[in-house]
């Protein structure tokens, strides 16, 4: 299976490196600051950030989500600023990464730096019965199932 995937912003693939696959058993590639000059996020700040590429899924069954690194979330604060970001298979623009400082540090994002992941998931779409009532399991709730 292959993705349709194009240049967005003469950056990419020249001083920024091509999204790719860092290992054979990862699940998802690194999408890059496609900028030209630093930019600094102040504390609580969010700002959209090009990712230099836009995608062609072509297939109905499938999308793409963004999900935050680790690595910055954990030691830097820098997380999405939608928490997870959904790219469905018919939009075609370049990606944009809402990228969110929730630190109460600046941080400053160089160009070329690794925002996010993109993973790709099947996706089924189901067809609604609307019913008056749906049976009681004795389920609900935040915690209905305990803390352990």
């Amino acid at each position: 299976m292959y993705i349709e995937v194009m240049n967005t912003n003469p950056l990419m693939g020249n001083e920024i490196p091509l999204p790719e696959y860092a290992t054979n058993g990862a699940a998802g590639i690194d999408l890059r600051a496609c900028i030209s000059q630093p930019i600094t996020l102040q504390p609580q700040e969010t700002q959209l950030i090009g990712s230099g590429i836009a995608i062609n899924i072509q297939q109905k069954d499938i999308a793409a989500v963004l999900l935050p690194r680790s690595g910055l979330g954990a030691k830097h604060g820098i997380v999405l600023g939608n928490l997870v970001g959904l790219i469905d298979s018919d939009y075609k623009k370049e990606i944009k990464i809402a990228v969110w400082n929730r630190s109460n540090k600046p941080f400053t994002i160089n160009p070329g730096e690794r925002l996010c992941q993109m993973v790709f998931v099947p996706i089924i779409q189901v067809d609604f019965k609307w019913v008056t009532e749906i049976e009681d399991n004795g389920r609900g709730g935040f915690g209905s199932t305990g803390l352990d």
